[in-house]
């Protein structure tokens, strides 16, 4: 019978109670340690009024409390739901809008309660639960093991729950693919608010691997923690690589099986330099949504041949069409992305959205891309207008809304630049009806925007940003 999550971290912790599990940037946990908090956690959270199949909303930084605060939900057969810590106070609200959970956890200390919905209780972080270290009352399985947010083109949140139960057997079955093997040691360089650095840090957890955890990236530390911890696995992003590839000196990294990058496209010169340091055969990279109905995978030997592909498809179907969607692509012609799932496989839902779709169960998630003739895919740009900020998902229209809320703003136009580091990043071009600084619009969005969807240049226009019809072409505004 399958395995509740909650009830295997139980065993699992029973069987190794001394391994390390979790070291953060202040402690390092043990799996006994872990289990007793999260067992604490849960029964806190069921006193909040957490039952089978709500969300529990949780916004700790990266620490060690961010995965006791998943294993609760889990023991309770809630579906754990991260949420960014970073995010301005208008987009909680809009998220916590969308879940209405019954709980929010780990809210920065002096956030105003009232973000959240009625009903909804708000834990800051920092609050020490009282509960007993034994395990809940066992439950059944979650119906979804996790629910991470996206943004949207609308600029309204969406979250994405996933469409498999939260058993042992179901969600560690995909480890194989990206290489996560039992009991090793997890390097998690990115925020665990970001879907792939907490799905894969889980994936490691429930294998029994140590998972250290990288509170801000740095490349020199997180180099430095991959040889102090001898770790077998590394989850990164190109803009990090890029920034460690950059490092004077780059040590060996024996204990290394695996460095797995996703979220991006990778430039080709950092790509090869990572693979001049660790070898082909270590450097594996993945393309997926977080909606999971397809994927693809390529290790390094095989994109030293394939130079820029993202690879083969390893799970559900991936096609190319027009834009129009009248007929598939030709080979290394460039389309439209349209994914779906092994037949019967349900991947994901959405709260606060509705998928893309067209007849026989495909999606789109807005990529471009083209296959070649041996069917290895290569991406050409997001479609539409998304900008990609060193791997996180930045759509315009949500900047937009933020500045257009600024008196003198008569409309606005939020583009992607070329950024060396971050790969890319948003500017604006904005319509005023009176002078208006850089300093006072930074300010505004400051308020309003996390780091990552604030416009790094201004640029002013004396006409009309769009039609009649509230039309745009942004490739007008582009900077190059």
């Amino acid at each position: 019978m399958p395995e509740p999550l909650g009830a295997a971290f139980t065993r699992i912790a029973a069987e190794h109670p001394d391994r390390p599990a979790v070291t953060d940037d202040a402690a390092s946990w043990t799996f006994a340690q872990l289990e007793a908090h999260a067992n604490r956690w849960a029964h806190e959270l069921a006193g909040h009024g957490v039952t089978p199949g709500d969300l529990v909303s949780i916004a700790p930084p990266n620490v060690a409390e961010h995965y006791a605060l998943t294993i609760a939900a889990w023991k309770l057969g809630a579906v754990p739901q991260p949420l960014s810590h970073r995010l301005a106070p208008g987009e909680i609200a809009a998220v916590l809008d969308v879940v209405r959970p019954p709980v929010v956890v780990g809210l920065a200390p002096g956030t105003d309660p009232a973000l959240a919905p009625a009903g909804t209780t708000v834990l800051p972080f920092g609050h020490r639960p009282t509960g007993p270290d034994t395990p809940p009352p066992p439950v059944p399985a979650p119906p979804a093991w996790k629910a991470p947010t996206s943004g949207g083109s609308t600029g309204r949140p969406k979250v994405i729950v996933a469409g498999e139960p939260g058993t042992f057997e179901t969600v560690t079955a995909r480890a194989p693919v990206y290489r996560i093997e039992p009991g090793g040691t997890f390097l998690c360089t990115a925020p665990l608010f970001h879907n792939a650095p907490y799905l894969f840090s889980l994936l490691g957890l429930l294998l029994g691997n140590h998972v250290v955890l990288m509170g801000r990236f740095d490349a020199a530390r997180a180099v430095a923690l991959a040889q102090g911890h001898a770790a077998t696995w590394i989850y990164a992003v190109p803009t990090m690589m890029g920034r460690m590839v950059r490092l004077p000196r780059l040590p060996d990294l024996p204990a290394l099986r695996t460095l797995f990058h996703i979220g991006a496209p990778c430039p080709p010169a950092v790509k090869r330099a990572v693979i001049d340091w660790l070898g082909p055969d270590r450097v594996l990279e993945g393309y997926a949504g977080t909606e999971a109905q397809a994927r693809t995978s390529i290790t390094g030997r095989e994109w030293l041949a394939h130079p820029g592909s993202v690879g083969r498809v390893t799970g559900g179907e991936i096609q190319v069409r027009t834009l129009d969607g009248s007929r598939e692509c030709a080979v290394d012609e460039v389309g439209e992305l349209w994914l779906r799932p092994e037949p019967g496989r349900t991947t994901y839902r959405y709260l606060g959205a509705e998928p893309r779709s067209r007849p026989g169960g495909w999606e789109s998630l807005g990529d471009m891309g083209r296959f070649d003739a041996e069917g290895y895919l290569y991406l050409a740009d997001r479609a539409a207008d998304m900008i990609v900020v060193g791997g996180q998902n930045v759509y315009p229209a949500e900047i937009e809304a933020a500045v257009l809320e600024h008196p003198a703003v008569v409309s606005a136009v939020v583009v992607p630049a070329p950024d060396d580091d971050l790969g890319s990043v948003p500017h604006a071009v904005v319509q005023t009806d009176r002078p208006v600084t850089d300093a006072e619009l930074d300010a505004h969005v400051a308020a309003r925007l996390s780091p990552a969807k604030r416009p790094r240049m201004w640029r002013r226009s004396e006409e009309p940003l769009r039609d009649d019809a509230g039309k745009v072409r942004r490739s007008v505004f582009r900077s190059s």
